[in-house]
């Protein structure tokens, strides 16, 4: 009876884990189609009717449903690549597939998953090693070596085409806010600011030194629309007549007392103008309000005659950003209304963008004590904008992926390839189980290359056995030329990306295999 129940066990740990591979490698050959630059994109529809286009992994895996939990697994796994290199999300999810396709043969050979999870940790920490050993340190003062890298990030997505324009915007807007180019080992993307404005073409997008905001002054009441050397005031209360706080009727019984009421309003309101002018402030940008109306009609026209010009609804969480970038303080209240509170700029105004009617109003010559970047995008619709976001966003964490670890390695399979390499010689100093288990892993580390052949319409066997060829003969740099469909030397096509983006996927893929293969039970918890 115990034999049996015994027997049983293993049995089904055996079915469970045949099934979180399976689901997983699903995952994986979902989206390989999308590796490289002649990767194929996602065209993916929402519940809601939105539709989007991308081949960024991380983003089409955040959008699938998936059920099966081991599934979900490879999701996150695209998710914590994408918050630790930002780029490669596609890369690492197609790497676990093939480490799971391994650990499928090593199973069937009768290998106990603990030793093989054991066994490929330790060629991942190897292959993470060969990597280092073979990478070429890069100086953040060397634009060229940072805009090569950029472009090799750039050349896998739907905005290929407009790279020459963004991967300039891309390095200045992440060197603009790097504390210290020589002892930085970290920058924070949230200080840029990605301004979308639909019109004109992705060709239009431009870097402004200063602040963009998406919606262009109020000018109802007349008031100015540009101004030279402006004293900014960022208001948190509300320019208008005040309620009280529970919901009460006032009832006006004559036109006597409806006129005193007009005329205390008006006389209110009056007085918080000449305070904000009192101030020296000429530029007004008023906060949402979701208690009552952040401003009125005679509040803009009082603004207007004293010829301040208005900026409304910015959004509350827009306000730490504003305030880093114009140097000023949040006022809160009227009295507070006090000139150190301002911030300053040497032109403020409306501008009109080309192939749209809308407009937005842009800060010029600001002083920049927060050290803070806004990049204005543009693009025919929303689905461009968005894809153009993603892209830029991929391409500046490529930068701070040099800025954390300061080392290029080459592109187009090349750095996979001589990893396998590697560890294929390195599997030959092994005995037993260890030695399958890290061959089986350098022979996944291939489906890299294997499938940006793949995916170029190239044949890959061919082109896997022509790098292994120029591995072996000692050109470390031999990767795959996707448009001349032949191997070459990926450092003098200036094809290269940042360590940290291969070093981080290989160290968390092996991670998440290991941690599919340890599950051998799946319970369902009511």
């Amino acid at each position: 009876m115990v034999l049996g129940e015994t027997l049983q066990e293993r049995s089904k740990g055996k079915d469970v884990r045949t099934s979180n591979i399976v689901a997983a490698k699903a995952v994986a050959s979902a989206i390989r189609t999308s590796l490289g630059p002649r990767g194929m994109d996602k065209l993916m529809q929402m519940s809601d009717g939105e539709v989007l286009i991308s081949n960024d992994g991380a983003t089409i895996l955040s959008k699938l449903n998936v059920l099966h939990p081991a599934a979900k697994m490879l999701v996150q796994l695209s998710q914590s690549q994408d918050i630790e290199a930002g780029d490669g999300t596609t890369t690492v999810v197609v790497l676990a597939g093939a480490l799971l396709d391994a650990c499928s043969a090593l199973l069937e050979k009768g290998i106990h998953p603990m030793a093989i999870a054991s066994a490929f940790l330790h060629a991942a920490d190897k292959a993470i090693e060969i990597l280092t050993n073979v990478a070429k340190p890069v100086d953040l003062g060397d634009r060229e070596a940072l805009l090569n890298a950029v472009s090799t990030c750039l050349s896998s997505k739907v905005v290929a085409q407009n790279t020459e324009l963004l991967a300039p915007i891309a390095v200045d807007s992440v060197l603009g806010i790097v504390e210290d180019i020589a002892t930085s080992t970290n920058v924070d993307l949230r200080d840029i600011r990605l301004v979308q404005q639909k019109g004109g073409t992705i060709d239009d997008t431009e870097l402004v030194d200063g602040l963009v905001l998406h919606k262009g002054s109020t000018k109802t009441a007349g008031g100015p629309s540009q101004m030279p050397k402006a004293k900014i005031a960022l208001l948190q209360y509300c320019l208008s007549a005040p309620k009280t706080d529970m919901d009460n009727n006032v009832i006006v019984s004559d036109y006597a007392a409806m006129d005193r009421i007009l005329r205390e309003e008006r006389k209110y309101i009056l007085q918080q103008c000449k305070v904000i002018k009192k101030s020296g402030a000429n530029v007004v940008l008023i906060q949402k309000s979701i208690l009552r109306d952040a401003y009125n009609e005679l509040s803009l026209h009082f603004l207007a005659k004293m010829g301040i010009l208005v900026v409304t609804d910015i959004e509350r969480s827009d306000v730490p950003f504003v305030c880093r970038t114009l140097g000023c303080t949040p006022i809160a209240h009227a009295d507070q209304c006090l000139p150190e509170k301002l911030g300053h700029a040497d032109h403020v105004g409306d501008v009109v963008m080309e192939g749209g009617s809308t407009k937005v109003v842009k800060f010029t010559g600001v002083a920049h004590e927060g050290k803070t970047m806004t990049v204005l995008l543009r693009g025919s619709n929303d689905l461009v904008l968005a894809e153009a976001s993603r892209s830029l966003h991929d391409a500046q964490c490529v930068v701070r992926s040099l800025v954390k670890r300061k080392a290029l390695i080459a592109g187009g399979g090349a750095a996979e390839a001589e990893a396998a390499l590697r560890l294929h010689k390195y599997a030959q100093t092994l005995h037993g189980k260890d030695a399958h288990c890290v061959q089986a892993f350098a022979e996944a580390l291939e489906v890299l290359p294997y499938t940006l052949a793949e995916n170029a319409g190239m044949k890959p066997i061919n082109v896997v056995t022509e790098l292994r060829k120029q591995h072996a003969s000692g050109v470390v740099g031999a990767g795959i030329n996707v448009k001349k469909c032949r191997v070459e030397d990926m450092y003098g096509m200036n094809v290269v990306q940042p360590l940290l983006v291969s070093a981080s996927a290989i160290q968390l893929a092996t991670e998440t295999v290991c941690m599919i293969l340890k599950i051998d039970d799946l319970v369902v918890v009511a």
